[in-house]
């Protein structure tokens, strides 16, 4: 019997994953939240959403480990005027399914998410990551800007500025030795102790002992491809992010992005986003105001 990096067994893990998964699109994400699996060249993706099906479209990529479903504080506010697709990343935890053709470089990325939009029926776009999504995201507006209406990024680590290095010192033993303990260490240490929701805590820690492939990692867009991108672009950062200093990304970005707008939420940290309930307010209401901007 396969098992996983702590030793019990990988059918176990992933009936208590999935319970939690279940629980937390059960429990918090609104009535009316429909389920679509979708082939890709690299596996079935599954994708989360709602919202009117006529509406526009905004496609939300979650940063590494945090699934689809936490955009759940997000789903029924911008769901009211946008169709609202959470998307689990293929190679993470979730309920998308890894086919033989492997996710290995940035352009396996941008073709799946390609495919995902096909998929989707949708030639353009709104697209907002946070985190790793928001890598994922700007990687996939700059290699085909056509398809992207407007891109949001939340907190974005590895666009425009390394990590700091106390933040990986401090995910290293969640990265080596995962496990529920590691892990609320980890998010209790970069949120400062704030309460996060309960359901999704459990199934951030039960994604723990997920299997997971190696995640995808490059090199920072370079300068001169972000300096010709020309889609308008929200930039949200942080203010308390531990991953990084959020003052210095927004500068960075400004001077980077030339149809780019930054703005700061106050008190959230890295992992408070997207859902801790006071950041998720202004968050969605930056969002939105974005959104509907034209």
């Amino acid at each position: 019997m396969a098992t996983t990096s702590s030793g019990s067994s990988a059918a176990a893990v992933s009936e208590s994953f999935l319970s939690a998964y279940d629980e937390v699109l059960a429990a918090k994400w609104p009535v009316g939240t429909t389920h679509s699996d979708v082939p890709t060249p690299y596996g079935t993706t599954r994708i989360n959403s709602y919202g009117a099906e006529g509406a526009p479209p905004l496609v939300l990529l979650a940063g590494g480990g945090s699934t689809s479903t936490v955009w759940f504080a997000q789903a029924a506010h911008l769901g009211r005027t946008h169709r609202v697709h959470a998307v689990d990343l293929i190679g993470d935890p979730g309920r998308s399914a890894a086919g033989e053709r492997p996710i290995r470089t940035v352009p396996d990325l941008t073709a799946w998410l390609d495919a995902v939009l096909d998929a989707l029926n949708t030639t353009s776009t709104a697209l907002c990551g946070h985190s790793y999504g928001a890598w994922i995201a700007l990687h996939h507006t700059l290699h085909a800007p056509d398809r992207v209406r407007r891109l949001i990024l939340v907190d974005p680590t590895q666009c425009f500025a390394g990590f700091r290095p106390g933040y990986l010192l401090r995910a290293l033993p969640m990265l080596l030795r995962p496990s529920a303990k590691s892990t609320r260490t980890f998010m209790n240490w970069e949120t400062a102790g704030a309460t996060l929701d309960p359901a999704w805590l459990h199934l951030r820690e039960t994604a723990a002992d997920f299997p997971t492939a190696r995640p995808v990692n490059g090199p920072r867009p370079t300068p001169e491809a972000l300096s010709k991108l020309n889609v308008p672009t929200l930039i949200l950062m942080a203010e308390n992010s531990r991953a990084h200093n959020a003052a210095r990304v927004a500068t960075t970005a400004t001077r980077l992005l030339p149809h780019a707008r930054t703005a700061t939420i106050p008190g959230a940290t890295h992992h408070t986003l997207p859902l801790h309930a006071p950041d998720a307010a202004e968050l969605n209401r930056r969002i939105e105001g974005f959104l509907l901007t034209e």
